[in-house]
This record gives C-alpha cells, structure tokens and sequence, in this order.
C-alpha cells in the first residue's frame, strides 16, 4: 500500500522510527509522551498509543517502570560461524555451535533422560517416548549469555556406554563425533535448518532480551550411516546474531 494509505498509527511510528535511526533520538533519551505525540501528529490517544506499542516490538523502545519509555541502545549483530566438524581436541560444544577461533567461550549445561516428545522422534528416528539423553546447555561469550542448546540422543546408541553422559565421563565436554566415534560409531553427515521464529520467555530472559522478540534457531542433527545419532536446536537472539556458513567446495 502506498505510504499515504496507511493507517495513522504506522505513520507516526514511522516518524519516530526514522529519527530514531538517524540519530535525531539517541539512545537512551526518552521517547516524546503519548501526549505530545497526540499533539505533534494531531491523531489520536489510542493512536498515539499504538504507535508506541510498534516501536517497542521492533524492539526500538523500551519501557521503564515509573519513568517512561526510552530508545534502546541496540546492539551489534555478529555472525555465528557455521564451518562444519572441527578436528579433534577444538571440538568442545562451545565450538560446535561457534566457530570463530577469536571467541573464547564458556558454557554450562545438564541433562536427564526424558520420553523423546513426537518431533524429536522423528528427527532421530525413533518412537515417540522412546528414552533420549537431553543435555540443556547456556553458552556465554566475554561473560555475557549469548546462546542456549538443547540436544537430544537416544539411549538405545549411547546407553549404558562411557558416552552416555555428554558433560561427563572420559570424554565430557568434547563433541558428539569424538564421542561417537568412542563407542565405534563413525558421524559422517549433519544436517542444518535455520528458522526463526518469537522467543520464548524463559529463553530471551536467559540471552538477556525483551520478551516476545525474534529468535534465530538452528536445527541440527547427526548422522553415522544414515541413523540419526544426535539432533540439537541452537537458539540465539536474532538481534544480536547472523548465521553464517563456510563450507569447503569439494
């Protein structure tokens, strides 16, 4: 639709969207009130209201209890480094899902075994409620949270084995090729998928966002032979992070 058909709400956040870009609104200053926004565009309170409610969305905004609402420093997108298996001894889980060598990072994790829900079971290939080892993990760059895993694999592979503990054992804190390939079971392929979608709450809390804004999710599974060993979401803010691959040309 053309700009002039819009409805007034999207014009006046537009408006301010623009200045907030250009700079005219730094960071941290404080947004005009919803009354002077009424008498700036000449629209409406329940417009000037609507207008607000866009801009803390898209994450522009945000509210502060007893204060107001103020423009948000935003944050500088870096890419994550998709670049495949790294060789052995570099291919801790902090560098399975982050493979800039510049990156230090440190993580921390846990895991149960839980009844592999319908979609996890048909990635790994199994039945519904079939027992799979969930590991959580929290991965923190500088000190800062900046992206959470959960993996999933079936303890009909790793049980009763020395692997069976992802975080502990001989092999705790390596990747899953290096473990797998400890109880004989050589990885030979992985699949991604990329998606977005709104973060949950507990999981922008945890990243240190705004409830409701987009995450990006990165679906991966492993194979050895075909058979699925191992499938894992890694999920990051979408704000913050661009997924980027590398992959040799063979």
């Amino acid at each position: 639709m053309a700009f002039g058909d819009q409805p007034a709400y999207l014009r006046v956040a537009g408006d301010l969207r623009q200045k907030i870009v250009a700079g005219e609104l730094p960071p941290h200053t404080r947004l005009p009130s919803q009354a002077r926004i009424r008498e700036q565009y000449g629209v409406s309170d329940t417009v000037a209201l609507e207008a607000r409610k866009v801009l803390m969305a898209e994450g522009l905004v945000e509210g502060r209890s007893g204060s107001g609402t103020y423009v948000r420093e935003q944050p500088v997108s870096r890419p994550v480094v998709r670049t495949g298996y790294r060789a052995a001894g570099e291919s801790t889980p902090f560098r399975q899902e982050q493979g800039d060598d510049r990156v230090k990072g440190t993580w921390e994790s846990r895991s149960e075994q839980v009844a592999a829900e319908p979609r996890i079971a048909r990635r790994l290939r199994i039945g519904p409620g079939d027992r799979v080892m969930r590991t959580d993990y929290l991965f923190r760059s500088a000190g800062e949270p900046c992206m959470l895993s959960a993996s999933w694999e079936p303890l009909a592979v790793t049980g009763r084995t020395p692997v069976m503990l992802p975080e502990e054992g001989p092999l705790a804190g390596r990747g899953v090729v290096e473990r797998m390939a400890a109880i004989d079971i050589v990885v030979d392929n992985v699949t991604e998928e990329v998606s977005a979608r709104p973060g949950l709450a507990g999981e922008t809390l945890a990243l240190g966002g705004v409830p409701g804004h987009c995450v990006v999710v990165v679906s991966r599974t492993y194979f050895a032979g075909g058979c699925p060993v191992e499938t894992a979401d890694v999920v990051m803010l979408a704000e913050r992070y661009r997924v980027a691959y590398h992959l040799p040309v063979k």
